[in-house]
């Protein structure tokens, strides 16, 4: 039996072996997938150990991406791009391969999951951190009109859109500049929300004027019930307000098939979370 895990810290509140254990039975795949704490400084050696037991692909999660970024000897076009991997495994001549399918997840799930065209779309997209790296690595092909990214530390969002130099032009904001584009009837078609604000139970200063009608606002975070921005969306009047549940099983459906060669149907797996929340 193959065996597959995800690694991270903390780690046992993961979705993701209930969601590879739904695709195995889906697809009929012999696999088992765990969820393994490590602790800073344990990770390259637990990944060599692994493969080099026969252990077959790994997940890596929060705070081991960029851990996962420099012990891969080839890295897809994506993870080069997002400067992180959150996929391993091994090609036919036994080389760690790293792959990132957080970007290719996000948009999987606001194209097909929820019927919205990113072609021709104003992006304004909150935070510059790892999350959102990978969030462009997949969206920069997507055709959008605009890309702005907006962050505390204007800063950071500037080396992220240097970056992306190459790929797409990108706007980056402070919160108050963004507020005076509002003032002067900025609008956006999409608003993601990649901060972790989310997580403390918190909103990033946001004018609802920002939203134009039929505006999508996603969060990469999700949670039992409505996450702050998902809240704060809604009142707004949001045409869509989306949290991450649907990017996860995305990007997890989207690391089975690199390491299975098969894709599963993310639809009942999205459905039964749902009804878990």
């Amino acid at each position: 039996m193959s065996k597959y895990a995800v690694l991270g810290n903390p780690v046992s509140h993961s979705k993701s072996p209930l969601i590879h254990s739904v695709f195995a039975k889906q697809t009929n795949q012999e696999m088992s997938y765990t969820a393994i704490p490590l602790e800073e400084g344990d990770f390259d050696g637990f990944v060599k150990s692994f493969f080099a037991e026969g252990g077959a692909g790994l997940n890596v999660t929060v705070p081991f991406k960029e851990n996962a970024f420099a012990i891969a000897a080839s890295l897809s076009p994506r993870a080069q791009l997002a400067k992180a991997v959150n996929t391993l495994f091994l090609d036919d001549q036994g080389n760690i391969c790293g792959d990132n399918t957080d970007g290719i997840g996000l948009v999987t799930d606001i194209k097909q999951n929820n019927g919205i065209d990113l072609i021709g779309q104003r992006l304004l997209i909150l935070g510059a951190g790892g999350a959102i790296r990978g969030a462009l690595a997949a969206l920069v092909y997507e055709q959008v009109a605009t890309i702005t990214v907006v962050n505390r530390t204007l800063a950071k969002a500037e080396t992220l859109a240097d970056e992306f130099a190459s790929m797409t032009e990108i706007e980056t904001l402070s919160y108050e500049a963004l507020q005076d584009t509002a003032n002067h009837g900025r609008r956006f078609d999409i608003i993601i929300n990649g901060t972790s604000s989310s997580l403390q139970g918190e909103m990033p200063q946001l004018d609802g004027s920002l939203l134009d009608s039929g505006c999508c606002c996603y969060d990469l975070m999700y949670a039992a019930s409505d996450t702050p921005f998902v809240q704060w969306a809604k009142q707004q009047g949001a045409a869509l307000s989306i949290d991450g549940l649907g990017m996860l099983v995305e990007q997890a459906a989207e690391a089975f098939a690199l390491w299975r060669g098969v894709r599963p149907n993310t639809a009942p797996v999205i459905a039964e979370l749902r009804g878990q929340a």
